[in-house]
């Protein structure tokens, strides 16, 4: 299957001919790939075929072995972390909770880009922290020590961080893990509203194809380190595409909320059937 369903215009952070992984293993051999500006895009793909390895990449957190990740047609590397900082923001998949830190300071720490030397907290930082805040629902935990929280909480607070860097662009890794459905609706919503009332380009990595499906304007799915293939959820969730990259036989049907496609697995249920 061809790798270029869509391609988007005049993206600001592109991955060109990129080998990348690490401990001296290549986990993407050679991935040209362009984040669209301004839309939420989903990494799809099977346990260990790259999604958290290029997502790393991208926010430089890994060096690339070769090949170019660039932002707004600069290399990556030669950004200045401070205005990187600015400009991306990552949530990682198990974030380092430092010890003995309040959830209102931790979330603070999303506004350090913007803070001169020795400098303190300005308005608009104090907004930004608040409103981030407010909208995952942890003004109630402010005081409380982010290791003190359960799983969920603490996720949520990291995501606050995120939200309050104000960045134009957010990658986030697994960003509803630990969470309940309900929670992870809230918080897809959420990272959909940032998306459209900021124009915030935001690019996940989820495993729930259907909550992928219907959240993403553009899905990238991997399949053992290669771009298997990219574009709308409409044209990317497909049984062929299920088969290859999953090794799933499934329906895809639409979504009766959304209408974008959803999967639905046939597994044993199908065996059962056609043995009765």
């Amino acid at each position: 299957m061809s790798a270029t369903m869509s391609a988007p215009a005049g993206p600001a952070l592109v991955a060109t001919n990129l080998t990348t992984g690490y401990d001296g293993k290549v986990i993407i051999p050679d991935l040209t790939l362009a984040v669209p500006d301004h839309q939420v895009s989903v990494i799809i793909g099977g346990n260990g075929c790259g999604k958290s390895t290029l997502l790393k990449t991208l926010a430089r957190l890994i060096r690339p072995m070769g090949g170019a990740v660039t932002l707004d047609g600069k290399a990556i590397g030669t950004i200045p972390t401070k205005r990187l900082a600015q400009r991306l923001g990552l949530l990682p998949q198990s974030p380092l909770v430092p010890d003995g830190v309040r959830v209102a300071d931790l979330v603070a720490r999303g506004r350090f880009p913007y803070q001169p030397f020795l400098g303190g907290m300005s308005r608009e930082d104090l907004e930004a922290v608040t409103e981030a805040m407010e909208a995952m629902g942890v003004m109630d935990l402010a005081e409380r020590g982010v290791d003190e929280l359960s799983g969920g909480q603490r996720q949520r607070v990291w995501i606050a961080m995120a939200l309050a860097q104000r960045t134009d662009v957010l990658l986030l890794d697994e960003p509803t893990t630990y969470l309940d459905i309900a929670y992870q609706i809230e918080i897809l919503d959420l990272l959909d509203d940032l998306n459209r009332r900021r124009g915030t380009t935001v690019v996940m990595v989820l495993h729930d194809i259907n909550l992928s499906s219907r959240y993403a304007d553009h899905l990238i799915a991997l399949r053992r380190g290669e771009l298997y293939a990219q574009g709308t959820p409409r044209e990317v969730v497909t049984e062929q595409t299920m088969r290859d990259v999953f090794d799933l036989d499934c329906m895809v049907i639409d979504d009766p909320v959304s209408g974008s496609p959803l999967i639905v697995p046939r597994g044993r249920a199908r065996a059962r059937q056609q043995a009765g």
